[in-house]
C-alpha cells in the first residue's frame, strides 16, 4: 500500500474494503438529476454543482491518473478528458473546486493530481518505465525536461474514485438534511412548538 492509500483510508472517506470500480461508464454518465438529487439554495457542496459534477471528477481522475505526463495546461487536459479544448475553463473550475484531488502549479497555468505530485520525477514516458537514480543523474538538463512522475495503478485510481463517490454521497445526505430543516412542514412545526411553549409558561 502506498502512502496516499493509507491517508485516504485513515480519513474514512471511503470503505476500507473498496474494490476497483468495474462499471465506470454507468457511474460517470448518470447526472445528479437522474439520481433524483435536488440542490437547495442553502447547499454549499461543490459536489452538487451542475448536472454531472461527480462524473467530471471521476473522468478527470481516470485520465490524469493514467496519462504519461502528470502535469498539463487546461486546454490539453480538456482535450484529453473530453475531446474538446474549448472546455478548458470548465475543467479549470473542476480542478480549482476540488483541491482534495487536484493542484495547480506555482504559476496557476497547469494542473495535476495531488497523488502523482508526491512521486519522484523519474518516469520516462517514451520508455514507459521509471529510471534508476543513476540513469536520471546521467541525463542532461534537456533530457530531464520531459521526465514525468509515475502513473497511478488501477488500485490507486479506484481509491480516488471511491473517495469521490463517498464525498458525493456525504454531500447528498447533508443536502437532504438541509432540505428537511428548511421545509415548510418543519417551519410550521417550529411555530406550533413555540406557541405551545408560550402557552405552557404563562
Amino acid at each position: 500500500m502506498r502512502p496516499h492509500q493509507d491517508f485516504y483510508r485513515t480519513q474514512k472517506l471511503f470503505p476500507a474494503n473498496a474494490q476497483p470500480i468495474k462499471n465506470k461508464a454507468t457511474t460517470t454518465n448518470l447526472t445528479d438529476s437522474q439520481r433524483g438529487i435536488t440542490m437547495t439554495k442553502n447547499s454549499t457542496s461543490v459536489y452538487l454543482k451542475g448536472h454531472n459534477r461527480l462524473g467530471d471528477v471521476i473522468a478527470a481522475i481516470q485520465v490524469m491518473g493514467k496519462y504519461g505526463y502528470y502535469k498539463l495546461d487546461f486546454e490539453t487536459w480538456a482535450t484529453r478528458i473530453s475531446g474538446d479544448k474549448t472546455k478548458s475553463d470548465h475543467w479549470k473550475t473542476i480542478f480549482s473546486e476540488h483541491p482534495e484531488f487536484f493542484r495547480f502549479d506555482t504559476e496557476g497555468k497547469k494542473a495535476s493530481l495531488v497523488w502523482r505530485r508526491s512521486y519522484r520525477r523519474r518516469y520516462a514516458v517514451d520508455e514507459q518505465r521509471e529510471l534508476t537514480f543513476s540513469e536520471y543523474n546521467n541525463l542532461s538538463e534537456l533530457e530531464k525536461s520531459p521526465i514525468s512522475r509515475a502513473p497511478l495503478t488501477s488500485e490507486e485510481i479506484s481509491v480516488l474514485i471511491s473517495t469521490a463517490i463517498s464525498l458525493h454521497e456525504r454531500a447528498i445526505q447533508q443536502n437532504q438534511e438541509t432540505r428537511w430543516l428548511s421545509s415548510p412542514l418543519f417551519n410550521l412545526f417550529g411555530v406550533a412548538f413555540g406557541a405551545l411553549l408560550g402557552w405552557l409558561i404563562k
